[in-house]
């Protein structure tokens, strides 16, 4: 009986177990199908990301066509989507949008560098002084409840005419957000992290260019993105206080000659120049963490 049953028992190397190892193989998905799913799955998400604004953009028009068309509002005070595109179409073929545009980007450039440069060392500053923390930021929150309009009086009376008032007036928008984010991405470091790299012999600016930036870039560069795009609207305010130049004169010259596609074809331009300065934010911010990295 013994001998029978060793003999009826199938060996390792059997056609049946190999068979079995084969199915096994068989059923165990290749490396390549994974990475194929993924890149499709990755791809697919991509052109979702990128088609919903464009889906909302046009229900959006199409709202609007209806509205406009139904008689519901009068097209004095809201043209038709036609209206407000042949309008835009002829400003920027006359140049209109690159004349105006062009002043509105250079206040907004000089505003935001301005800003900057006096944001990122003050709100390094807060993060590592408790000292200086409690002395300037109860300041720092009392100055946002001030509204820039009531401060361009002001700065017409102390600063000369043309660009540096309303750079100034773009550099007190984009200071807050830009000193905000620069604290919170110093006080947020990995104190691990920060300690080992003193124990290694970091010290000073070493310790800053190598381990506290690094860590610290995503929240600064948040925080300077958001200032570039803040930095259009400083420019729009200062321009219909304090001048009759950039987007926002065309927008008070549109409004006072009752031209209301114009009015609609300045604010679209306003948004593509936001827009722009936005995406080159992210580019820019993406190369350096990419460089950091």
């Amino acid at each position: 009986m013994a001998m029978s049953s060793a003999q009826t028992a199938p060996a390792p190397d059997t056609p049946g177990a190999s068979s079995g190892a084969r199915s096994h193989a068989r059923i165990a998905p290749p490396v390549d199908s994974a990475c194929s799913r993924r890149s499709r799955s990755w791809l697919a998400r991509s052109a979702m990301s990128a088609l919903a604004p464009v889906a909302l953009g046009v229900v959006a028009l199409i709202v609007w066509q209806m509205v406009t068309q139904s008689g519901a509002i009068n097209p004095y005070l809201l043209p038709t989507p036609g209206q407000v595109a042949r309008s835009f179409a002829d400003a920027a073929g006359s140049g209109l949008f690159v004349r105006y545009g062009s002043t509105t980007l250079a206040e907004s450039l000089v505003g935001f560098a301005l800003g900057a440069a006096v944001a990122l060392p003050m709100g390094y500053a807060i993060a590592r002084s408790r000292t200086l923390a409690a002395a300037l930021e109860p300041y720092m929150a009392a100055s946002q409840a001030i509204p820039a309009v009531a401060l361009a009086p002001l700065l017409v009376l102390w600063l000369p005419g043309g660009l540096a008032p309303i750079a100034l007036l773009c550099a007190l928008i984009v200071f807050f957000p830009a000193a905000i984010n620069t604290t919170l991405g110093f006080r947020r470091l990995d104190r691990d992290v920060v300690d080992a790299a003193r124990i290694d012999g970091a010290g000073g600016w070493s310790l800053l260019r190598h381990i506290e930036t690094p860590l610290a870039l995503p929240t600064v560069l948040a925080g300077l993105r958001t200032s570039l795009t803040l930095s259009i609207t400083g420019a729009v305010v200062g321009e219909f206080v304090l001048s009759d130049q950039g987007l926002g004169g065309l927008l008070t010259i549109a409004h006072g000659n009752f031209d209301a596609p114009l009015v609609f074809a300045t604010l679209i331009a306003l948004a593509i120049l936001a827009m722009a300065l936005y995406g080159v934010a992210r580019l820019l911010e993406w190369f350096l963490v990419y460089l950091e990295d």
